[in-house]
């Protein structure tokens, strides 16, 4: 990447290891942004790409527990 570009980016579905991480904000290099699940999950919410909506639901065992003699 030296003298090639401004910036780098690696993209992965796993995390980095800290010595990943320290090696990419290392002075005297161009800095690469790490993107790791979460913040893959996070782009791809906010942009919802590929994503649809949908609503869930949770069962309320108190209220069926009223109903129980």
């Amino acid at each position: 990447m030296l003298g090639r570009a401004d910036k780098g980016i690696m993209i992965t579905t796993g995390t980095f290891l800290q010595d990943a991480i320290r090696e990419s904000v290392r002075d005297g290099v161009p800095a690469i942004e790490l993107v790791d699940e979460n913040d893959l999950i996070d782009m791809f919410e906010s942009h919802k790409f590929g994503l649809v909506a949908k609503t869930t639901f949770e069962i309320d065992e108190s209220f069926f527990a009223l109903f129980n003699d």
